[in-house]
């Protein structure tokens, strides 16, 4: 089970003042009913106050706290130290949405290099604790397509995603078609040299995937909402949810993309949507079914995971505001107890291998159902 331990709750001050009551009975909880955490250290967020994801010292701070997490629970095999930094650095650096709130390409890459920087040095500290620690590198699983004329910016952000696996596994040298771009934007190459001199590459890939992971680009502003436009200084295009435009590749095919580009073990570690009893039903095993196609076509999935298992508030904005909407997940939390839900009893069944029988599975799902052909 992925778990948070996060270190802005955790230590939201100096690192001596650590308050471990949270995780301690919760860990300790899990460890009793024998189910292994994956314990994240950063989901999202930017660190206690007095750091970001743009501050030189975030790594070398965030390996000190990691190397207290690993002493404290030495136990804990696994790891997330940040989850998903490329989309982290896109939504704080490119897009404004998270703190810092940056909308330039040197806070995006600024917020992306100290991320996975972080990654190493935390993995180092944790494994100076815990030698066998295994590094779950978690990252959105997406692609994007366009229209004739924004070829060129679909190829880039193509190259684009890979750019956190790419960096911590040491591939960013000088012939990595994103080197020049970056330095463009002012990272000095000694910073991306630092990643060559010490590679970690994951133990396991962490794909999570969503029904808006993959995007469209079109040129043709008039035939989508305002609030989709955009542009890159050149072109004026839509962003949009490629299931809306033309349907998606699946996840089946970009786990083949993943396998091709890194050969390590991965694993679908978000499968969420936010939808309707049924259709999220649909989602699961849509999702569980094309990892198994995959896996028998020789990638090497290790697990699907269901998130998130209690649910999530305020993700239909990204949290950009308090809304107080909620998702249920696996369990319901909002009464005085978690109910288990309907992906309850079809995740118990997929998890004995078992097929699931219940009723509101059958039929397509609304992103299948949206480009099938239709009868005349």
């Amino acid at each position: 089970m992925r778990y948070p331990i996060l270190w802005e709750r955790t230590a939201p001050g100096a690192l001596d003042d650590a308050d471990w009551t949270w995780p301690d009975a919760r860990l300790a909880r899990l460890r009793t009913l024998g189910i292994a955490p994956i314990v994240g250290l950063v989901h999202h967020g930017s660190g206690p106050r007095g750091t970001s994801l743009t501050d030189p010292g975030f790594p070398d701070r965030l390996a000190r706290y990691a190397a207290r997490v690993a002493e404290r629970y030495p136990w804990i095999r696994q790891f997330t130290p940040i989850n998903e930094p490329l989309t982290t650095a896109r939504f704080s650096g490119l897009y404004g949405h998270w703190y810092p709130h940056g909308r330039d390409d040197l806070t995006f890459a600024r917020c992306l290099v100290v991320q996975c920087k972080a990654i190493v040095l935390a993995m180092q500290a944790i494994c100076a604790v815990t030698p066998r620690a295994q590094l779950v590198f978690t990252e959105d699983l997406g692609a994007t397509r366009s229209t004739p004329r924004l070829a060129y910016q679909a190829r880039f952000e193509n190259l684009r995603r890979w750019l956190s696996l790419d960096l911590v596994c040491g591939r960013v040298d000088r012939h990595h078609p994103m080197r020049r771009w970056l330095c463009a934007c002012g990272l000095p190459e000694p910073e991306l040299d630092w990643f060559l001199d010490h590679p970690y590459p994951p133990d396991l890939i962490g794909c999570n995937y969503y029904v808006t992971s993959e995007r469209y680009l079109d040129d043709q502003l008039v035939m989508w909402p305002a609030n989709h436009h955009g542009g890159n200084g050149r072109d004026r295009y839509a962003d949009i949810d490629a299931v809306r435009a033309c349907g998606l590749t699946g996840i089946e095919a970009l786990l083949q993309d993943v396998h091709a580009r890194f050969a390590l073990p991965v694993a679908i570690t978000e499968a969420h949507l936010g939808c309707t009893r049924e259709q999220q039903l649909r989602w699961l095993l849509h999702i569980y079914d094309a990892a198994s196609r995959a896996r028998d076509q020789g990638v090497p999935v290790c697990a699907v995971t269901a998130w998130a298992a209690f649910g999530s508030y305020d993700w239909h904005c990204l949290v950009t505001r308090e809304d107080g909407i909620y998702e249920p997940g696996l369990f319901d939390v909002r009464g005085p107890a978690p109910r288990p839900t309907a992906l309850a009893w079809v995740v118990r069944d997929l998890a004995a291998g078992r097929r699931p029988r219940h009723p509101a599975i059958t039929g397509p799902g609304w992103w299948q159902d949206r480009f099938a052909p239709k009868a005349a």
